[in-house]
């Protein structure tokens, strides 16, 4: 199942803008949980880590497919430095959608509190120290990376508008099914 040629496949299509919404998604849970105290703050963690963690496992399962069909080739027509900030983006997305959910599920087992998927089943604890100290400093790394992955999505959505409105491509068009290609 290779990528057509202009537009990305509709499993990388699906993986992209799932995962995208999951991080919307994340964003307002833990909106809700910094707003409420008690069960309705402790729901809102749950879920988040819940969240969290199908994000891993679709990050890893996109890894896995774009190994297998790789990224449409960058502008040739594009300064060099702008590809080098697109691919070094992207990677760095990929580092951050498994480095944040392992982080949070690590404080999760420093702290000695579990993590479920749904309510469905629990996933096993990390193997780091019970230290509440050390859940903390994973939640403080965890916190500092949700600002650069803000960073990168700043860049990401600024790049994808550069693209559309100013060279006037087709790079939009491979990710966001509701374009027509341009001539």
């Amino acid at each position: 199942m290779a990528e057509p040629r202009h537009r990305y496949s509709t499993v990388s299509l699906t993986l992209h803008w799932g995962i995208a919404l999951l991080v919307a998604v994340q964003v307002g849970l833990v909106t809700v949980h910094e707003a409420t105290e008690g069960p309705m703050s402790r729901a809102m963690i749950d879920w988040h880590k819940s969240v969290g963690m199908t994000i891993l496992v679709l990050t890893l399962g996109r890894i896995v497919w774009r190994l297998m069909n790789p990224a449409h080739p960058l502008p040739v027509d594009a300064p060099r430095w702008q590809n080098l900030l697109a691919r070094t983006t992207h990677i760095l997305f990929y580092v951050l959608l498994i480095a944040l959910p392992l982080g949070g599920w690590a404080a999760s087992s420093a702290g000695g509190r579990a993590v479920e998927w749904f309510g469905l089943f629990s996933w096993p604890a990390l193997p780091v120290p019970l230290d509440k100290s050390l859940a903390r400093t994973f939640i403080d790394l965890h916190g500092a990376g949700v600002k650069v992955l803000y960073v990168l999505l700043a860049l990401h959505v600024a790049g994808a508008l550069k693209h559309h409105f100013i060279d006037r491509d087709n790079i939009l068009y491979r990710m966001l099914p509701i374009l027509r290609r341009r001539p």
